[in-house]
């Protein structure tokens, strides 16, 4: 009962702990209303972005980046990866400053929505185009690994997470979309990071 209103295991041994549940509920209650006031400020966002793509405005980088926390999934970052691993995530996104975390969403953007395209024309996942892309959405992904370019194990161990974790999937559209995404970094990938 209890998994399907976004509470973690973490989180549903705390109710099922307590002593009061509704206390460890009315916790979760207010959490899940933060998220839902700063992901109103993220379509928020991304609607004036558009907006702005579309009149040919100039894209402001605090309207791009409202609503966005870095810091949202530390906790899980530290237990996947380790302290270290978002220590340096963090300090390198801090480092970008304002205009340069907007050109990484933006590049983000872009090619989730050419991802986007080519999925919907059912474009061959080892076709050129593809291809292209996936070698464009590996640089962005080296971008932010800021050392190193991500090898071709860790590239496909990412393209998996698209798919397997939802949050991950939502930018691409869904499961299917993220499965078209995963397919053509995959044979990026093994065709040329191998």
């Amino acid at each position: 009962m209890l998994r399907p209103v976004g509470l973690g295991v973490g989180g549903i041994g705390d109710v099922l702990d307590a002593v009061d549940p509704a206390t460890a509920l009315r916790a979760h209650l207010m959490w899940l209303r933060s998220e839902s006031e700063r992901l109103d400020r993220q379509i928020a966002s991304v609607e004036r972005t558009i907006t702005s793509i579309e009149k040919g405005a100039p894209i402001m980088a605090e309207d791009m980046l409202d609503g966005f926390d870095h810091t949202q999934h530390k906790e899980e970052v530290e237990q996947r990866w380790g302290s270290q691993a978002y220590a340096d995530s963090a300090a390198w996104w801090r480092g970008l400053g304002g205009q340069g975390r907007a050109k990484f969403t933006q590049e983000h953007a872009a090619i989730a929505a050419a991802w986007g395209r080519l999925a919907a024309e059912a474009a061959p996942v080892d076709g050129p185009e593809a291809q292209d892309l996936a070698r464009r959405h590996h640089a962005w992904i080296a971008a932010a690994w800021a050392s190193r370019s991500p090898d071709a194990d860790e590239l496909a161990g990412l393209a998996d997470m698209y798919v397997a974790d939802e949050r991950f999937a939502a930018n691409y559209g869904g499961v299917r979309g993220a499965s078209y995404v995963r397919d053509a970094l995959v044979h990026f990938a093994v065709t040329e990071l191998a």
